[in-house]
């Protein structure tokens, strides 16, 4: 036999990638991966035509020993242990169809049968060795107080905001929209977005969300969880409101108020650091609240919705623009990839949920609509963005960093195209003042 074959196929004693596979498929769950196995001595195993997962060193399959599951391979992956040489999206969606990643929820333990299959492959592979520590990426803000309270919620917002406005622009692209664009509809089968269109998307659902709040010239508005300031901005230009924003992240409030200078708008634009809790200068006249609430934490979501209720005036509007946890009774794993580096404390609750807690702080439901489809096409077009500007982003935020927000943007994308997460606009009143209109055509 030709040795050097063999270890292409993973057929021969001498390639590693055969025994990678049955570790992959104890830690999965399943005996067929619908993954092309790369091993760090040259050798596949696999489907021969499926996406290639490669292994680097055998310090990967020693993370994914002392944590079997999402988090192994996730800090692999963040580590550049772990790399998808090919299309990252064709990779992922094949991963995420696999045995135990196909179940939404916390990733099911391995029995103590599986651990010893583990454990024996490891050993025949050279991996047994101390826990490597986590990358540095991982977030570790257990010390920082109880859970939401405000201090600890500053950390968690530092974390992932204060990587670096330059890395933001260049990822989110020049209008720095941190939230889902609103696409042009394409028909049912669009699946990746228009050349070029992300820019004029994005101010398609500033716009959308301004013509839902029925802003005037002249109103008072708060946008909660303001970001670098573009709705505000959007808000004040375009229809003649005075905007207080409020954020955690003071390098998302140095940009937003140098970007409110140079349009002239600082006279409309009030850019503060604060939490939205110790908001006193109420009532306004409608607010916004798009892509923060994830942050509020789903014990606190009914005491979130009642302190915007406090801070609205009698009719008026509040648009609640949120993510949501589509895949039933379950929830989604607080020790998984997506907590531990990306969104530290952050909870996503279901859209019946957010509709509840808002109705229970006696707000008026207007209208829902839902941008699953259109939060998996921006995010698809955040991905092109770092991939064509890939060294430039590692120049900024490090090479670490950069492949944790492939690795994010990458799966939520699959998470939106398979309905495991949502994102709904909920648009309610206070009751009493000036009526609704009475059909949607206002904003639609």
């Amino acid at each position: 036999m030709d040795t050097g074959a063999a270890a292409q196929t993973g057929t021969g004693s001498t390639g590693h990638a055969a025994r990678l596979e049955k570790a992959l498929g104890v830690v999965l769950g399943t005996a067929q991966i619908p993954l092309r196995l790369r091993a760090w001595d040259g050798s596949e195993a696999g489907p021969p035509d499926a996406p290639v997962l490669e292994f680097k060193s055998r310090r990967a399959l020693r993370r994914i020993l002392w944590s079997p599951g999402q988090l192994g391979l996730s800090r692999a992956y963040v580590a550049g242990e772990i790399d998808t040489p090919g299309d990252i999206f064709a990779a992922f969606t094949a991963l995420s169809s696999a045995g135990k990643f196909a179940e939404p929820g916390p990733f099911r333990p391995l029995s103590a049968s599986e651990l010893w299959l583990l454990l024996r492959t490891a050993v025949r592979l050279g991996a047994i060795g101390p826990n490597p520590a986590p990358p540095p990426e991982e977030a570790r803000i257990a010390k920082k107080g109880r859970m939401h309270s405000r201090r600890r919620d500053s950390a968690a917002i530092s974390h992932h905001y204060d990587v670096g406005n330059d890395f933001y622009a260049l990822v989110l692209g020049p209008s720095v929209v941190y939230s889902c664009a609103v696409w042009p509809d394409d028909g049912p089968g669009a699946t990746e977005p228009p050349a070029d269109g992300l820019e004029g998307a994005q101010e398609a659902k500033l716009d959308l969300v301004c013509r839902k709040l029925g802003l005037k010239p002249g109103m008072r508005v708060l946008d909660v969880g303001c970001g670098w300031g573009s709705f505000a901005l959007h808000a004040a230009a375009k229809y003649g409101v005075s905007v207080v924003g409020v954020t955690l992240s003071r390098e998302q409030a140095g940009l937003a108020r140098k970007r409110a200078a140079e349009a002239g708008l600082t006279d409309r634009v009030d850019i503060r650091v604060q939490d939205y809790r110790d908001v006193r200068d109420g009532p306004f006249d409608a607010i916004s609240s798009i892509g923060m609430s994830e942050h509020v934490g789903r014990a606190q979501t009914p005491a979130y919705a009642a302190a915007l209720f406090g801070l609205l005036r009698p009719g008026g509007r509040l648009l609640n623009h949120a993510i949501s946890w589509n895949a039933g009774p379950t929830s989604p794993d607080p020790d998984s990839f997506i907590p531990r580096y990306v969104f530290p404390d952050g909870e996503m609750i279901s859209l019946g949920e957010m509709v509840a807690a808002l109705e229970s702080a006696r707000f008026e439901v207007l209208d829902v609509e839902a941008l699953r489809r259109h939060y998996a096409l921006t995010l698809r077009a955040w991905v092109n963005r770092l991939e064509q500007n890939w060294d430039e982003a590692v120049k900024l935020a490090g090479a670490g960093r950069a492949r944790v927000w492939r690795l994010y943007m990458a799966s939520s994308a699959i998470g939106f195209d398979n309905g495991l997460t949502g994102v709904n606009q909920v648009l309610v009143r206070r009751p009493g003042g000036e009526e609704p209109p009475l059909r949607r055509t206002a904003w639609m």
